[in-house]
């Protein structure tokens, strides 16, 4: 008996069972609460009574900034179950809103400023609205003229009663700008005259624009010679005063501080591709060639079916923004069973039009082709080409949503060191087509034409043949072409078309379904187009959606798997 009464009264010294109270709340707010609110145990009444007062003063906090300015906070307790439970209220709206910009604001400009307040009267109030309320009212005067405006005075007053809450704003546009000269610094290696060269938005006397200014610095941020760069209008606590003398007009110098990168680079690298098979190959870049800003890239690379080494020297731009390289390469390859030789050199220039991008060149090569079963021929050519791409993309590294138009035409003539006249056309087409969230389309087409007496004497570059990844997949690759002997080898004609439809699973995993399309030939006449089609795995890497696709090819009867992989080292 004795020992019952002592287990009893132990029973009863313990302390309760903790308990986690269970959220209830309207859904609209439920997930702003369980994201931000820490609801720990609760393990007897004096914790009991502690929680409910931290719970009232952070539910209030969260809720007031969604525009909940009078919630009711209860704990309730139901048997061994403790509730929190939330009743947020009537939410306030937006009862007023007065803006006043002070300064030189242009009056259409000032309105537009107005009219493009995004916080409108009956809307409800939310604190992150307001703050982009303010940011954007504050970065479209930043944006245009006026290089120093600031927000002077902004209240949000509440009125919980009512509902409401009246909005002010005050901002202070302050001096209008306009860009003075360039002031470098950071420079050692290179002259100032090179950062003019990239400059094609910032000039001096020019009225200042805040884009004008990022695309500026995105200019030089592209090149390989600058690893660092800020560009700032220079302001100073004179700029009113000297504005109040030059009819609000101040003209300020832009700096442009720059860091150097180290002018040389060595690369080395290893890959496999299901076309040209296993592959090493090394690089070397230099930005400073010469002690003239000049970037030279050259390098080599070994493949399985493909050997190759070149060397390139492009010169900074020139006032029209115009870039000229040279550059020259020799190759050999053994591609199905057409082994050729191939050594050229050749000047080009670069220029962007718009949103359209010109390629112009002079090219002269000297081809040996040997095709197995047949007689090897060596062809030369002096070539004139020209090219045009056009590209409209959300993001340049997804297809899945953009654009791409690409046109070539080039040709030689007997006449000017080429063993055959000739004149090839060329056309690719490529558009990605988003379904939702998680589907897209994309669309792929190529069309090319080499108008000539015959094939004979044209080197491989100017003639076509097709298959293999990001082509007609299900066959190998360059396999669809001409026969001759054991070999195929290039035609006067090229046809392909392509459609892939991918579901992504995940963020960065995804399964498609894909048909191709195509064939090259020397007569028109014969041009019948071997189709392919199949499923795949596309990755989102972060280099672009990298793909594993199992194709069958229809002509032959046989499975492929396409892919590309590449890891540098």
């Amino acid at each position: 008996m004795h020992r019952f009464l002592f287990l009893a009264a132990m029973l009863l010294s313990l302390p309760a069972l903790a308990v986690v109270p269970t959220l209830r709340a309207p859904e609209d707010v439920r997930a702003l609460l369980e994201s931000h609110l820490e609801i720990g145990d609760v393990a007897d009444q004096p914790a009991e009574v502690a929680f409910a007062r931290r719970m009232q003063r952070e539910v209030e906090k969260l809720l007031a900034t969604e525009g909940y300015f009078s919630p009711r906070v209860s704990l309730r307790r139901d048997g061994d179950e403790l509730f929190l439970e939330v009743d947020p209220g009537a939410r306030a709206l937006i009862g007023s809103v007065h803006i006043d910009i002070n300064g030189a604001v242009d009056a259409v400009r000032r309105q537009e400023l107005v009219d493009g307040w995004k916080l409108k009267v009956g809307q409800p109030f939310r604190q992150a609205d307001w703050d982009e309320a303010k940011d954007a009212l504050l970065a479209g005067l930043l944006a245009v003229d006026h290089a120093g405006a600031r927000l002077q005075e902004t209240s949000a007053e509440v009125d919980p009663e009512a509902l409401r809450v009246d909005l002010l704003l005050v901002a202070e546009a302050g001096p209008r700008y306009r860009f003075g000269e360039l002031q470098i610094s950071g420079l050692q290696r290179y002259p100032p005259e090179l950062v003019a060269r990239f400059n094609r938005s910032v000039k001096p006397g020019d009225a200042y624009r805040e884009d004008q200014l990022l695309a500026l610095q995105a200019a030089l941020q592209s090149t390989p010679y600058f690893s660092s760069v800020s560009v700032a209008l220079q302001r100073s606590d004179a700029d009113r005063a000297s504005a109040a003398a030059n009819d609000g007009w101040v003209r300020a110098p832009v700096l442009v501080q720059v860091r150097e990168r180290a002018p040389y680079q060595i690369t080395l690298g290893a890959g496999y591709s299901t076309n040209t098979g296993a592959r090493v190959e090394a690089g070397y870049r230099s930005s400073d060639f010469l002690g003239r800003a000049w970037q030279l890239q050259t390098g080599v690379r070994i493949e399985q079916l493909r050997q190759s080494g070149f060397a390139d020297v492009f010169f900074p731009p020139d006032e029209q923004q115009r870039r000229d390289g040279v550059g020259t390469v020799i190759e050999h390859s053994d591609i199905e069973n057409l082994d050729i030789e191939r050594f050229a050199v050749g000047v080009m220039r670069v220029q962007k039009l718009g949103s359209i991008e010109q390629q112009l060149g002079i090219n002269w090569q000297n081809e040996r082709q040997a095709p197995e079963g047949a007689a090897a021929t060596t062809n030369r050519a002096l070539t004139a080409q020209a090219g045009w791409t056009w590209r409209h993309a959300v993001d340049p590294l997804d297809p899945a949503e953009g654009l791409s138009l690409q046109f070539q035409i080039g040709g030689g003539s007997k006449h000017l060191l080429s063993d055959q006249s000739f004149v090839r056309t060329y056309l690719r087409y490529s558009q990605g087509v988003p379904l939702g969230a998680r589907d897209a389309l994309l669309f792929r087409g190529e069309l090319g034409v080499t108008f000539a007496e015959s094939s004979q004497g044209i080197p491989q570059d100017f003639l076509f043949r097709t298959g293999g990844s990001n082509s007609v997949r299900g066959y190998s690759y360059l396999s669809l072409g001409v026969p001759q002997g054991s070999a195929i080898v290039g035609g006067r004609y090229l046809a392909t078309l392509s459609g892939e439809y991918t579901h992504w699973l995940t963020p960065t995993w995804g399964a498609a379904v894909f048909v191709d399309a195509g064939n090259a030939v020397d007569d028109l006449q014969e041009m019948s187009l071997a189709v392919g089609y199949g499923v795949g795995a596309r990755w989102r890497s972060p280099a672009g959606p990298l793909g594993i696709d199992v194709a069958y090819g229809q002509r032959d009867g046989s499975l492929r798997l396409d892919f590309s992989l590449a890891i540098p080292f």
